[in-house]
């Protein structure tokens, strides 16, 4: 089974951003594409983190989720659309929530990001504050693919093993990370933290990425890529506009854990 990872230079027009990605996953359907996954802010990499109150949806309503749905049903392809901006108990700032439609363009999950970016890069001069502009979900989600079942998480999730094995106990042998990963950390961590999510869980993880520079001159890190249950990655590409694909085997985690059986052997 062909899935994709679409990495892209979302910037703060949404209906630039909205052209490219669908040129892009159109790309992937034409590749023989079963799933793709879009990444992190993927319509929308505003000036201003609380420029996305302003183009914030409802679940079910809105510009952004018409396109998925439009695209998924057009192209006969389940997509898992990065993160969305959606609308939170509080006017100024919003969820940023991944939205899994199926093949027809119906709505088969929403997860909201429970993990907000609050930090000091050490040793610079470097700082973010997502919760000034974003609202934290608290509801881990998995949903059932053709690729397997599926644990969504976005961005700095991937920082915290507690909320994959919840995922994994769950029943997940796929990991989602749609990112906007800075060029400093993701230099320093994106891919021993990809590959561990996978090692230590035996699933494969699909995490597209933001690169290059955006419209509040934050850099990201790129380097959307696949890996599989064993940690070896099948597919990377470091930067450009662009669909990283791989061939997976939605069986093979199950039976990769039945042969070692670490997940079983846990005593904690």
């Amino acid at each position: 089974m062909r899935v994709a990872a679409i990495q892209m230079n979302s910037g703060a027009e949404p209906a630039q951003n909205l052209k490219l990605a669908g040129q892009l996953l159109s790309d992937a359907a034409r590749d023989g594409c079963t799933l793709a996954v879009l990444p992190e802010n993927f319509a929308l990499m505003p000036e201003r983190g609380r420029d996305k109150s302003g183009h914030a949806e409802q679940p079910g309503a809105g510009p952004i989720q018409e396109f998925i749905a439009e695209c998924a049903a057009r192209h006969g392809l389940w997509i898992i659309g990065g993160s969305i901006p959606l609308e939170s108990p509080e006017p100024e700032r919003v969820y940023g929530a991944c939205l899994v439609v199926d093949d027809r363009g119906e709505t088969r999950a929403l997860y909201r990001k429970i993990h907000l970016f609050d930090v000091d890069l050490p040793d610079r001069e470097e700082s973010y504050r997502e919760s000034h502009s974003m609202y934290a979900g608290d509801e881990p989600m998995t949903v059932d693919t053709p690729a397997g079942r599926v644990g969504l998480t976005i961005c700095y999730d991937l920082r915290f093993p507690e909320l994959y094995r919840t995922l994994v106990d769950a029943g997940a042998t796929v990991f989602t990370v749609p990112a906007a990963f800075t060029a400093v950390t993701g230099a320093a961590h994106w891919h021993t933290l990809l590959r561990a999510r996978a090692i230590e869980n035996l699933a494969y993880v699909i995490a597209p990425g933001q690169f290059g520079t955006h419209p509040d001159n934050r850099e990201t890190f790129g380097h959307s890529l696949i890996v599989d249950p064993w940690g070896r990655i099948l597919a990377e590409q470091p930067s450009g506009n662009c669909a990283v694909m791989a061939d997976i085997e939605p069986g093979s985690p199950e039976q990769l854990r039945e042969s070692f059986p670490a997940l079983a052997n846990r005593r904690l």
